[in-house]
């Protein structure tokens, strides 16, 4: 194809081999995990396809196998209400769709290991995958997937992606706590030195610094149970239990998850105490049980999550909309609910 044609349309394997200055069979044994091709040629190929942004479209090939187009959804958990709201985000984009679906149970201690077994074992039209530490040997592992992919979680170009800016939704929290009168304010996060971790422990310390409030690392903290990476019921009742320990209490509480916080709720009780009357409490990711508790909590909103990326997958699959990453920065909402409310004089 002459190349003033092909700039007409989006980015082709031809293109790749051209930029990268090697013949299409090679981008091609590249793009299909060929061990036939050495380090530095993959390593020179697969910086064409950054560069250009190439996606491998495998839908013709899919349709000429099988009758029905598979997608696949890859979590760290299905058993989690967060990723359950995912989940059904996607199912209710599916409904009127001619689609297999393919689960992943991604493993907390190995992630990308247990994807890349999983993509071995069986060909897909396309990936929406949540929860995935991403750096570039992993991008290249999804670039060379040819097929279209969704990150949840995450920010890769060219890859199309949703994710959040942890930060300023514990800010939200936080600050609702301080504005509610509470300056002794624990928090409520897991034991792993991780990105998700360190940004809302982050974003705690900075809300309490901006308002004139000392960070005490001594009101920080962790369960030990490890079930679901430290995010539920049973590791917020330890860490609750901790802080209800301390000579000095605090009066509010901000657990970095939902799920946490009903744990916390529950120590609290216990202890013959009471939320609100005793103790404000806000969680983060507003899952669907919160809104029935009174929860006040930090919205993510993983439903509308499930369904954009859907829709995202269905138009690589389709040949439709824009050829241009999707690239969406969700907005967290604090959704304030009972639970939450000034100290008690």
């Amino acid at each position: 194809m002459p190349q003033d044609e092909r700039d007409q349309e989006k980015t082709t394997i031809y293109d790749v081999a051209e930029h990268a200055g090697v013949a299409i069979s090679t981008v091609s044994r590249v793009l299909n995990n060929s061990q036939d091709v050495s380090d530095a040629t993959r390593e020179t190929v697969m910086e064409a396809i950054r560069e250009l942004q190439f996606r491998p479209n495998r839908t013709a090939k899919s349709l000429a196998q099988r009758a029905t187009r598979t997608i696949a959804v890859a979590v760290p958990t299905f058993t989690t209400p967060f990723h359950n709201e995912l989940l059904k985000g996607v199912r209710d984009r599916l409904d009127d769709a001619d689609l297999d679906l393919l689960l992943c149970d991604l493993d907390w201690e190995a992630p990308r290991a247990t994807l890349l077994n999983f993509l071995e074992r069986g060909a897909m039209d396309g990936l929406v995958v949540a929860g995935l530490p991403i750096n570039q040997d992993t991008a290249d592992d999804l670039l060379t997937l040819g097929a279209p992919v969704v990150l949840i979680g995450s920010e890769w170009p060219p890859l199309d992606s949703f994710y959040w800016d942890e930060e300023p939704g514990v800010k939200l929290a936080v600050n609702h706590l301080i504005d509610q009168g509470h300056t002794r304010i624990g928090m409520i996060t897991t034991p792993h030195d991780n990105r998700l971790r360190n940004a809302r422990v982050n974003g705690y310390r900075e809300a309490l610094q901006e308002a004139g409030l000392e960070y005490d690392d001594t009101l920080v903290a962790h369960g030990q149970t490890r079930k679901h990476d430290g995010f539920s019921e049973e590791s917020g009742y330890e860490a609750m239990n901790e802080l209800l320990a301390l000579d000095a209490p605090v009066s509010a509480v901000f657990a970095s998850s939902d799920v946490q916080a009903i744990g916390a709720w529950q120590a609290i009780r216990e202890s013959g105490s009471e939320v609100p009357d005793d103790y404000s409490l806000v969680g983060y990711d507003d899952i669907k049980v919160s809104r029935f508790i009174g929860l006040t909590s930090v919205a993510q909103n993983m439903h509308y999550v499930g369904e954009r990326a859907t829709d995202v997958l269905l138009d690589r699959l389709n040949n439709t909309g824009s050829d241009d990453p999707v690239s969406e920065l969700v907005k967290p909402e604090l959704k304030v609910r009972k639970s939450s409310q000034g100290p008690v004089n």
